[in-house]
């Protein structure tokens, strides 16, 4: 029987895929958060897990290499990947968001820095707003603070970092959470593999949502 490969972005959010899995019976030998290893698999049911950058996550789906992976909405969002987005797993909440300092006013082009270039331009330019987009690696809240920009548009989790550094939510652009994407061939081809897992996993996750309400 074949694999049914799963890639997963690397973190937090492979340590709560794997939970998640192990929860509806699926056990990775050597699985352990801190080791170097990047594939785990598991033998009963033939099915294999692979820890990749969360960026190229959509690749390794949409090329095939995996059948299934486990991503941020704000990863798909910024690659635009030909997969089937299948399942909202309801972790990793977050929002996309523009922020900025206090006097902000959207009545002229404005320099944006950010690590998703593609989301800020089309965010702006459905709203009509002229934009220079900067890409930055990391630490996007300091560009308003230096003068390089005059808003960011990142991730927001808790919005305690902006309030460090003197900056605000202006807009919200996006709710992000896990998202599981599917190859499009894959689905047809191993439907009889991945159709009951997702139904697993939809399963388990309604239990668990319902353990919250109770």
């Amino acid at each position: 029987m074949d694999n049914v490969n799963i890639a997963l972005a690397k973190g937090r959010l492979a340590r709560k895929t794997i939970e998640l899995l192990h929860e509806i019976g699926f056990q990775f030998n050597g699985w352990n958060e801190d080791s170097r290893k990047l594939i785990f698999q598991e033998t009963k049911q033939n099915v294999k897990i692979i820890l990749v950058k969360a960026s190229d996550v959509p690749t390794y789906v949409e090329r095939g290499a995996a059948d299934i992976g486990i991503v941020g909405k704000d990863t798909l969002l910024e690659r635009k990947a030909d997969v089937y987005e299948i399942l909202d797993l309801g972790f990793g909440k977050c929002k996309f968001a523009v922020a900025g300092l206090d006097d902000l006013v959207f009545d002229h082009k404005l320099t944006v820095a950010t690590k998703y270039p593609h989301v800020a331009k089309n965010f702006f330019y459905k709203k009509g707003i002229d934009v220079d987009i900067i890409y930055l690696h990391g630490s996007v809240e300091l560009a308003p603070l230096m003068g390089l920009s005059d808003c960011i548009v990142d991730i927001v989790e808790t919005g305690q970092t902006l309030k460090e550094n003197g900056l605000k939510v202006i807009e919200h652009i996006a709710d992000v959470s896990a998202r599981l994407i599917v190859n499009k061939a894959s689905f047809k081809t191993k439907s009889e593999r991945i159709h009951p897992l997702v139904q697993r996993m939809k399963n388990m996750l309604a239990v668990k949502e319902d353990g919250k309400r109770a």
